[in-house]
């Protein structure tokens, strides 16, 4: 895989690159293994699912670290049913299952990540931190 690095509008000063890519099952975390090396840099790699096998999403955010998910065929996470059952019985109280799901859903990873995203194809990004 070779990559393109080209500004990143998000963050001046940074590089950003994006490439598809195909391969065998399991091949997004042999990817997120080797970016995880730079500890640094913000990633993210999707593992489209395909005929008997769920898709994998990996993230990885500077002093965040990597949070991996599973897809379905529509694109969302899901969290398994026992994954659901531990977090329900861990949870001392209804806010803590919330952040409980909220973590094993990978939210933070998601909202440090959506600037980045948006910053592709040289598309400008404002980023808003209050709506009224």
């Amino acid at each position: 895989m070779s990559l393109e690095w080209t500004l990143q509008p998000a963050d001046p000063g940074a590089r950003r690159a994006e490439s598809g890519w195909t391969g065998r099952p399991g091949t997004a975390a042999d990817i997120a293994t080797e970016l995880r090396q730079w500890p640094m840099i913000r990633f993210e790699v999707t593992e489209e699912p395909s005929a008997g096998v769920d898709g994998e999403r990996y993230m990885h955010v500077p002093g965040r670290g990597l949070h991996r998910s599973t897809m379905g065929a529509a694109g969302d996470i899901q969290i398994g049913e026992d994954h659901l059952r531990q977090l329900m019985t861990q949870a001392r109280s209804p806010e803590a299952f919330a952040v409980a799901v909220e973590r094993a859903l990978g939210s933070a990873w998601d909202a440090e990540l959506e600037p980045y995203r948006w910053a592709g194809d040289g598309a400008p990004v404002t980023l808003l931190t209050r709506a009224s």
